[in-house]
């Protein structure tokens, strides 16, 4: 991947955003089936181990910090307990309906600007409903890595890129498109 490519992944309107991860992360999963959750458990498993960040059972601030809400239509989010609170947002239910969405990411981060949480909803009654629960779960995990821009689809260069931005010597957050070169002279290192 290139710099540029690299850049495009992390600028929205104009302003880049590249953070990942400062703290371990805890994920939990509602929604699912035993044999479904069990999937993606071992698939998110996986993508954080391939970025060589720790897993843990418990946030000790929140609990969990990568929260996965699969439903089967997005009004099943409004038996979700405090969603309003949880998320910062009025009726996000109405609002992914009312966009069509089949899938939505809310990040939050701490004060240095490193993800500390990380929602993902996914709505299982339309065209995700027929993808394998390990291709979600994949799919969830690599999308809450890192603040990409828009939704990114799984891929080895992902892969790589995932892995270069939590080499060590890097910061967990960077607000500089420069920092896209730091990224393109790491990815596919071993």
């Amino acid at each position: 991947m290139t710099a540029d490519e690299i850049a495009a992944l992390f600028t929205q309107g104009g302003d880049f955003l590249c953070a990942r991860w400062g703290r371990p992360v805890a994920p939990v999963v509602f929604g699912l089936d035993d044999a479904s959750l069990a999937i993606f458990r071992d698939a998110l498993k996986a993508v954080v181990a391939h970025a060589r960040h720790p897993l843990t059972d418990t946030d000790p601030e929140t609990g969990a910090n990568l929260m996965i809400f699969a439903v089967a239509d997005w009004d099943d989010l409004r038996g979700v307990t405090d969603l309003d609170r949880l998320t910062g947002l009025d009726d996000l239910p109405g609002r992914l309906a009312a966009q069509s969405a089949d899938r939505y990411r809310l990040l939050r981060f701490d004060a240095e600007g490193a993800i500390r949480a990380c929602m993902t909803f996914l709505r299982l009654g339309g065209a995700l409903g027929q993808a394998h629960p390990a291709a979600l779960a994949e799919d969830a995990g690599v999308n809450a890595m890192l603040s990409f821009a828009s939704h990114v689809t799984p891929s080895s260069d992902l892969a790589g890129l995932i892995r270069a931005a939590y080499d060590p010597a890097l910061p967990p957050c960077a607000r500089d498109a420069s920092h896209a070169l730091r990224l393109a002279a790491r990815v596919g290192a071993p």
